[in-house]
């Protein structure tokens, strides 16, 4: 059986909606023998370490989305009890963390502010980073203009970082800057049903040795499943129609990327 790897997902989440344990080995099932929980918050960060702490081919990583830049910014002893995660046993990445311009749950100052403090963490313990970057609607056709510019910008800042940029939805533009970064990809169930172009073409164009596979499970369910609860099974639909999308046996492209999740994140 092929071995794939879900690295984002969020099945800790207290409503996530199905029994994480039986997602787990549902998930071993089809080959995803290893699952990274991705926390965003405080709580689920502390839930993720948690969970991941007695489950074998588990682990966590701790983050701070961008919506709760205004929750965290100013909290100091949240941000102290955040920090002290990242000695906690199976934590393997700082994310996700980022910008998100598109639902501006927290101003930008916050969120350059919250990321920021993540950026300086995962350099003080030499932890690869999970990104989010999202863009308003209204910016240019991939949504994504503004929210890469200003996180750039701060990425410069911090040479020799390691990460992927998670969720990725964009064009050729966004990717060469990912690549000349020297970052991965995450590709997950939107490739599945975008009806963009120019995301599928960028999909094909990944090097395979900067792709990870990924559900963001509950959320961005891959076709032919849409309308269901996301799970990290699903890592294989996902393989398997990138497999076909970019010409690749689907054998080829499991090994490859679970090569890369072991790479960036020492799983």
């Amino acid at each position: 059986m092929i071995e794939l790897v879900d690295t984002h997902c969020h099945i800790h989440f207290p409503d996530y909606g199905l029994d994480p344990d039986v997602a787990i080995k549902d998930a071993q099932d089809q080959g995803v023998n290893r699952l990274l929980l991705v926390g965003c918050t405080l709580p689920d960060s502390q839930a993720a370490v948690k969970m991941a702490a007695d489950r074998d081919g588990i682990w966590a990583t701790i983050g701070l989305h961008p919506h709760e830049g205004a929750v965290y910014v100013n909290d100091d002893h949240a941000l102290q009890q955040f920090r002290d995660l990242a000695t906690k046993p199976k934590v393997m990445a700082i994310g996700e963390t980022g910008l998100d311009y598109h639902y501006m749950h927290s101003s930008k100052e916050d969120q350059h502010k919250l990321l920021r403090f993540q950026l300086d963490l995962a350099v003080e313990h030499n932890l690869p980073l999970i990104f989010h970057v999202r863009g308003a609607q209204n910016q240019d056709k991939s949504g994504t203009g503004q929210a890469f510019d200003d996180f750039w910008k701060l990425i410069d800042d911090y040479p020799n970082l390691r990460g992927v940029v998670h969720s990725f939805s964009a064009g050729a533009k966004e990717l060469k800057q990912i690549l000349d970064h020297g970052f991965y990809v995450g590709l997950n169930g939107i490739m599945t049903f975008t009806k963009d172009a120019d995301q599928l073409q960028a999909a094909k164009d990944v090097p395979l040795d900067k792709i990870l596979l990924e559900t963001d499970a509950p959320f961005l369910t891959p076709v032919p499943f849409r309308g269901k609860i996301g799970e990290p099974k699903y890592v294989k639909t996902i393989a398997e129609f990138l497999a076909n999308l970019r010409g690749e046996t689907l054998e080829k492209l499991a090994a490859q990327t679970t090569q890369n999740a072991t790479k960036l994140f020492g799983l």
